[in-house]
């Protein structure tokens, strides 16, 4: 079964590079694609340094496009969705994500971290359900036209048509994981106006999927 690891990424070139470290040990990889969403710092020359695929978005469209032009690349039959500033991930994490897609046990795998940093293991309890990293099936993916339109509401269309067509999803702990913070890239004002943007279009795609 091929695997495509795709990493949307916009301004990474600080974090990417300890995330893609990781998954040039993975075999079960066919693909690593990073999908540059508009980035104006070397993102993507650092991706093409680590021996990735690289896709390039002339401006940033956000989280949805990224992942769906990842997967336009990619024939791959399942996709591992990985954020680009990951904090201590390991080979055994990859390997818990997608075990239960190659045993067909799921259709969708969910992480969640675990005794990584206070700041992200907290978010995970208040909102398991928006972690993105995640294994999926190809077809659950393509089967979904609105994607490319979501941004930072990915996951959650993502959930609701899992839920709809009950799609099996299995949770898996990702221990020590963690990410990079939003206020530690661009400042506390920045990275707080960027965190509350992030929030409001998940919002707004929590709101479109409950009216559909």
């Amino acid at each position: 079964m091929k695997v495509a690891a795709v990493i949307p990424a916009y301004n990474e070139a600080k974090n990417i590079g300890r995330v893609l470290a990781t998954l040039r040990e993975c075999p079960s990889l066919s693909q690593v694609i990073v999908v540059s969403d508009g980035s104006t710092d070397q993102t993507a020359a650092v991706a093409r340094r680590m021996g990735a695929q690289v896709v390039e978005l002339p401006k940033n469209k956000g989280k949805g496009a990224a992942v769906m032009a990842g997967v336009a690349a990619t024939t791959a039959e399942v996709i591992l969705l990985l954020d680009a500033d990951l904090i201590g991930l390991t080979s055994q994490h990859v390997k818990d994500l997608l075990a239960p897609i190659f045993t067909q046990e799921a259709m969708m795998t969910i992480g969640c971290f675990t005794a990584g940093r206070l700041a992200t293991d907290l978010a995970q309890q208040i909102v398991p359900e928006l972690n993105g990293q995640r294994a999926i099936r190809r077809e659950l993916l393509v089967a979904l036209p609105d994607l490319a339109q979501s941004r930072y509401g990915f996951e959650v269309v993502m959930n609701r048509s899992a839920q709809i067509n009950r799609y099996k999803v299995v949770w898996v702990d990702l221990p020590n994981l963690s990410q990079v913070l939003k206020e530690e890239k661009l400042g506390l004002a920045r990275g707080f106006a960027a965190r509350m943007q992030m929030y409001w279009q998940i919002l707004r795609a929590l709101v479109t999927v409950k009216m559909q």
